[in-house]
């Protein structure tokens, strides 16, 4: 039987790890060819493209900076030069830090916009020329923008902006058979939530009692939305905000 993304290519970005790297594997597994971006982290993305070709699938490590217009343009003309043709965009480069209102600085402030904002915008324009009917961009938000959580004014602000500019980009690119939608994860246990310290904390603990389904988020949870949403079988979505968050609004 013929996998659900056969023939389709795929870019990830941040794909070096956590959700990124879960939904590279899952788009491949799914018969993707994938391309792996990374901004700091080779090893990792390398360790991802070994898992993906370890199990019969089609992926290159491609390094880049969303943020940076030449970067961009560079992570998709990897795809287009190594697999002729670009299907799925999942713009999922993110960065965070939390900080009270009274101590945030410019820089924490730019520093966010530019990946979270900025990057998603730039390797969107970069993947535009290349997309054609059919294909699907896929936003990656965070539930932050819904439940707006104290300390993460800089943060939840950049993710607001995700989905307001995925509401744009559906109408825009609509007429040209392009869908756009976001997807936006409540707590998931990655390299970055355990190195902060919040699994296994009293707040994970708090958080998980407030969700319906009564556990924490896995990035399969994820990876597998990503998955649908690259497909055909969403052919008739754009537009849409999908919260992933096991009922957390």
């Amino acid at each position: 039987m013929a996998k659900k993304l056969e023939g389709k290519v795929a870019v990830v970005t941040g794909a070096s790890k956590g959700i990124g790297a879960e939904i590279a594997r899952q788009l491949a597994a799914a018969g993707a060819s994938v391309v792996v971006n990374y901004a700091s982290s080779k090893a990792g993305a390398d360790k991802v493209v070994a898992d993906i070709t370890g199990k019969g699938g089609k992926a290159v490590a491609v390094a880049g900076d969303v943020s940076k217009a030449a970067d961009a343009q560079g992570i998709i003309d990897a795809a287009i030069k190594t697999y002729g043709r670009l299907d799925v965009l999942v713009n999922n480069s993110g960065v965070y830090e939390f900080a009270p209102i009274e101590s945030f600085t410019e820089e924490q402030f730019h520093r966010q916009f530019n990946v979270n904002v900025l990057g998603l915008l730039l390797t969107t324009q970069a993947a535009v020329k290349h997309l054609k009917q059919g294909g699907s961009i896929i936003n990656i938000g965070s539930v932050v923008a819904r439940i707006t959580p104290p300390q993460s004014a800089v943060y939840t602000g950049t993710k607001g902006a995700v989905d307001a500019i995925t509401g744009v980009l559906a109408k825009e690119l609509g007429p040209k058979g392009i869908r756009v939608n976001a997807l936006n994860p409540g707590l998931i246990e990655t390299e970055g939530t355990v190195g902060v310290g919040f699994i296994g904390s009293d707040m994970e603990k708090e958080a998980i009692k407030q969700t319906p389904l009564g556990r924490g988020g896995k990035v399969g949870d994820i990876a597998s939305i990503a998955v649908f949403l690259a497909s055909d079988d969403s052919g008739w979505l754009t537009g849409e905000q999908f919260l992933a968050s096991g009922g957390v609004r």
